[in-house]
């Protein structure tokens, strides 16, 4: 199977991060509706102080539905409590959970000033894609991870 042309660039906390990475977060919410097919991949943007693409993971499902829903569902595998869940869905009449399977970790992260000078970057406050072209930019963002990320990818696209 060939590398996709899309994939998502999801900012998370450091500790999420490493949850995820771990295996043992294994539902990411957001507040408003995600649409991305099963099997896309997901590259796991670590916010302050990390500020670095630390790994990846694939979506293996998504559920929109009431951020009560959503809990109901997931609250075993979103990796924080019921307050922190409340307190970032106040005021949200949607939720999404996103279902990740396959947790790859970069042996080096990919630090904000490499990606930076591979072209514009900009870390997304929630989430943005990634087209072929952004992909390719990241991919020699940092000496040796253009083949640290694309073998992650194959071993993404092929699992």
């Amino acid at each position: 199977m060939s590398v996709p042309e899309r994939a998502m660039l999801l900012s998370v906390h450091p500790r999420f991060a490493t949850a995820i990475l771990a295996g043992t977060k294994t539902v990411e919410v957001r507040r408003q509706r995600v649409a991305a097919p099963p099997g896309t991949p997901v590259f796991l943007y670590a916010t302050s102080p990390t500020k670095a693409l630390v790994g990846m993971a694939r979506i293996a499902s998504i559920q929109v539905a009431s951020p009560r829903e959503v809990w109901s569902a997931n609250r075993r595998s979103v990796g924080i409590s019921r307050r922190e869940y409340d307190d970032y869905m106040s005021g949200a009449a949607q939720a999404s959970g996103l279902a990740l399977e396959d947790p790859v970790t970069f042996e080096e992260p990919v630090p904000i000033t490499a990606l930076r000078e591979s072209g514009s970057f900009h870390p997304p406050q929630s989430y943005r894609y990634l087209t072929g072209e952004d992909l390719r930019k990241v991919t020699v963002a940092a000496p040796g991870a253009g083949t640290v990320l694309h073998g992650a990818l194959r071993h993404l696209v092929s699992a």
